[in-house]
């Protein structure tokens, strides 16, 4: 269970975890905590500590002590930590899934998945980093015009110093490690704000790398109010770069955060563009897939469907069909669909909702809410001037545009703001292939529904859904810089 036997040195008292720093879990000295409201029950499940903006201070202190040291460490041995850390994670991942649905209702398999995938991301990049971080570049002077082959250059990448990582609720271990891994690889230290919901699951998983010997400093955990801790985490002047995936609270850091690297993923209104030659039954599967798991709520969920007018009714049937087979209730159950994160949520999706039926649209199932509980919802019809057309819910809500030309598809994907991920159906590949990049958007799949991985692959966005790559080799490039040696010779 969380927090007993292997974990009961992270809790101060019943259902009160503690910070970790320098090594060690503590209590904060502010004597207050931060309530973690279980989704499904609406109630405190868990309280974590208030850390002061003097504890932060000591933790970049602290982070940037032992990252000195740490860039020294043989690659072979960060490596060897790295391994040891993923192989406890995967093999305590019962308490950890625990977590994950007590706070995020996330269902009870994919909450293991989570932790497993986890592991694995942590030893590939353990892998990865050898590769890349052990060869370097040698150059010779005479290459360039007008010069004699009497310098020589030696590169390689070099750490940046402190991570400042900032995962989101809905994946809070799996985006944590995929922060902290690279950045502890390329020879950083890490300060991890974890969500305030999932923070418990990500106390835990930074215990896993507790036992697996890091250095004392090298990682840090702080928890607390975004409101007291969160610009001071994100403008101090000790953090070498911010790995963040979120909302819009990632573009107010990019315009806060100064001269210092960036990894921004900041969600999506993904479009899945629907030609009229696809294949309808595949579609209407990607489309539950993709616009239902975990609730819609995760940033590559298909957000918006665009079809061709003549296919529309009888793609809307078939998706009708597999949506009143989708289960409904608690994530212990391992239902399709389970409680929203919280109750703003749940009120904001319901405003989006409340706003298309006004507006005229048809819906395709009658609405239906009991506390942070949405039942799954299908609107046809959906016009430009609703809300739902471009607003990204993150809840078990998809507005279907009937379109009457492909350029018409294309055309609402690139107004939007957004440009995270898209996907094409279609069985002409020519075309699939003229209208992927055509499209604004950081990746399209082409006949399969929008999500990120596997964990290697690049991942990123453009306009306001982020800035920078993501995926186990970008990460680990982006989280280092070129050092050189010059050496000339008489």
């Amino acid at each position: 269970m969380a927090g007993t036997g292997l974990f009961a040195e992270i809790l101060d008292g019943e259902h009160v975890y503690k910070y970790y720093a320098d090594g060690e879990w503590k209590k904060s000295t502010s004597g207050k905590t931060v309530a973690i409201i279980n989704p499904t029950t609406r109630k405190t499940q868990y309280k974590v500590q208030a850390c002061s903006q003097e504890e932060v201070n000591k933790v970049m202190d602290l982070a940037k002590t032992a990252q000195k040291l740490w860039a020294k460490t043989p690659l072979w041995k960060r490596a060897e930590l790295l391994h040891k850390a993923a192989a406890i994670l995967k093999e305590h991942k019962a308490p950890i899934a625990e977590c994950l649905v007590k706070e995020i209702a996330k269902p009870a398999k994919d909450s293991v998945t989570e932790v497993v995938r986890s592991g694995d991301l942590v030893s590939y990049t353990a892998e990865e980093g050898v590769r890349i971080l052990g060869e370097g570049k040698f150059l010779v002077s005479d290459s360039f015009p007008g010069n004699e082959r009497t310098k020589y250059c030696l590169t390689s990448k070099i750490p940046l110093g402190v991570v400042l990582a900032i995962p989101p609720f809905n994946y809070p271990v799996n985006l944590a490690v995929s922060k902290i891994a690279p950045a502890l690889i390329a020879g950083n230290s890490i300060v991890l704000k974890p969500p305030t919901q999932g923070a418990v699951s990500c106390l835990h998983m930074v215990h896993c790398f507790h036992l697996a010997g890091f250095p004392k400093g090298l990682i840090n955990c702080v928890t607390g109010k975004g409101s007291e801790i969160g610009d001071f985490l994100t403008m101090h002047p000790g953090v070498n770069c911010i790995s963040f995936t979120g909302g819009d609270t990632g573009i107010a850091i990019s315009k806060k955060a100064g001269m210092i690297p960036l990894q921004m993923e900041l969600g999506g209104k993904d479009a899945c563009i629907v030609l009229e030659d696809a294949d309808l039954d595949l579609v209407a599967a990607n489309i539950i897939k993709g616009g239902f798991s975990y609730s819609g709520q995760r940033c590559t969920a298909v957000k918006v469907v665009l079809v061709m007018e003549s296919v529309a009714d009888s793609l809307v049937e078939k998706v009708k069909a597999k949506v009143a087979k989708l289960t409904v209730g608690p994530p212990e159950d391992d239902c399709d669909i389970t409680p929203v994160v919280s109750e703003s949520s749940a009120n904001y999706i319901e405003g989006l909702v409340k706003d298309a039926k006004e507006k005229g649209a048809t819906f395709c199932q009658e609405y239906k809410r009991e506390g942070n509980l949405i039942w799954p919802l299908l609107l046809d019809n959906v016009r430009p001037d609703m809300r739902i057309a471009w607003e990204e819910p993150f809840g078990p809500v998809l507005p279907v545009l009937r379109i009457n030309s492909v350029e018409e598809g294309i055309h609402h994907c690139n107004a939007s703001n957004f440009g995270l991920q898209g996907c094409i159906f279609t069985k002409d590949i020519n075309k699939a292939m003229l209208i992927s990049d055509a499209m604004e958007t950081g990746t399209v799949q082409i006949n399969s529904a929008p999500a990120r991985g596997p964990d290697h692959f690049p991942f990123q966005g453009i306009k306001d859904s982020g800035i920078g790559s993501q995926g186990i080799t970008n990460s680990i490039n982006m989280m280092t810089k070129i050092g050189n040696i010059l050496l000339e010779t008489p």
